[in-house]
C-alpha cells in the first residue's frame, strides 16, 4: 500500500539513452512488477491484488479479469504469444488465465500448508514454469528453491536442494539457462548476487560479485544484456521503501548504472518481456 503522501510511477526507460517517459501516476494504487504486452502496445502491472493493462502510450488503467482466483501479489509473467497471463495467488498457488476468456486454471500442486508458489518465468517454448518454492518449517525457518512446474499441470520438479536462500528465477531467451539471485557465494545474511544455471539445475555460475545486494535479473530478448535491481549493501531481502538502482550487465560484460530511484519490492519483480523496437526498454 501507498503510504501518505506516496505516488507510483510507472516509466518505459531507454537504455541506451537513459531518457525516461512516464506512463501513468497513481496516489490511490501501488502499481508493482511490469511486463510489456509482446504486441509492445501495452503493459500489465500488479495494483490491489489485481491485475491490470495500462497502454504504453498512457491512460487509464484496464483491470484484466481472472475470474474466482484470491488475489494476486506482484509475481506474473505472459506466455511468448501474450495469450496467457500465469499469477502467482496469495493462497500460495499458480493460475493460467487465457486473455480470451478470463477463466482461470490452477497449475500447482497441494503441498500442505507451509508450501507457496511465486512465480517468477515461463519458458519460451510455453511448456514450463520458474518458480520459487517457499517452505516454512515447524520451527518457522524459511527455505526458499528454484523449482518447476509444466505449464499443462504436473510433476513439480526442485532444481536447487540447499540452505541458501534463493529467488527471481528466469528463463534465458533460448530456453537453456534460469537466471536467479542467490545468498549461496556469501557468508552474511541478506547479500544475494546474481547467478544462472542450466535448465536442468547443472552448471551454476555466478554473475555478480560486488558489495550491493542484488536482486531479480532479467535477460534482453537476444541474451547479450541482463538487467536487474540493485539495493543497498547490508539489505535483507528485497524490501520496498528504499533508495535503489537499476543496472544493466551490457554484452561486452560491463556493469553500469541505468537510473537511481525510489523502489525495492515491487520495482521490476518479474521479467518486462524487453522489445527491440523499444531498444531494450524496461
Amino acid at each position: 500500500k501507498l503510504i501518505a503522501g506516496q505516488r507510483a510511477e510507472l516509466y518505459v526507460l531507454d537504455v541506451d539513452s537513459g531518457e525516461r517517459t512516464l506512463v501513468h501516476s497513481s496516489s490511490s494504487v501501488l502499481f508493482e512488477a511490469p511486463n510489456w504486452t509482446p504486441d509492445g502496445r501495452d503493459l500489465l502491472v500488479n495494483g490491489d491484488g489485481h491485475l491490470w493493462r495500462i497502454p504504453v502510450e498512457g491512460g487509464q488503467p484496464e483491470r484484466v479479469p481472472l475470474g474466482d482466483i484470491p488475489l494476486i501479489n506482484n509475481d506474473h509473467v505472459l506466455s511468448a504469444d501474450g495469450s496467457v497471463a500465469y499469477v502467482s495467488a496469495f493462497d500460495g498457488q499458480l493460475y493460467a488465465v487465457p486473455f480470451a476468456t478470463g477463466v482461470p486454471r490452477r497449475v500447482s500442486n497441494d503441498h500442505g500448508p507451509r508450501f507457496f508458489y511465486f512465480l517468477h518465468g515461463a519458458s519460451p517454448d510455453g511448456s514450463t514454469l520458474a518458480y520459487i518454492g517457499l517452505r516454512v518449517n515447524e520451527d518457522g525457518t524459511v527455505v526458499t528453491n528454484v523449482w518447476t512446474i509444466p505449464t499443462a499441470g504436473g510433476q513439480d520438479v526442485q532444481l536447487t536442494n540447499d540452505a541458501f536462500p534463493d529467488d527471481g528465477s528466469e528463463y534465458s531467451p533460448d530456453g537453456e539457462w534460469i537466471y536467479f539471485n542467490s545468498e549461496r557465494a556469501s557468508s552474511a545474511a541478506g547479500h544475494a548476487q546474481l547467478f544462472r544455471m542450466r535448465a536442468d539445475g547443472s552448471g551454476i555460475e555466478q554473475l555478480t560479485d560486488d558489495e550491493r545486494v542484488n536482486w531479480f535479473p532479467h535477460p534482453s530478448p537476444d541474451g547479450r544484456r541482463i538487467a536487474d535491481i540493485s539495493f543497498p549493501p547490508g539489505t535483507l531481502g528485497h524490501p520496498e521503501n528504499l533508495d535503489v538502482i537499476l543496472r544493466l550487465i551490457d554484452s561486452d560484460g560491463n556493469r553500469r548504472d541505468l537510473a537511481h530511484l525510489f523502489g525495492g519490492q515491487g520495482t521490476i519483480n518479474v521479467h518486462a518481456s524487453l522489445l527491440p523496437k523499444y531498444r531494450g526498454a524496461a
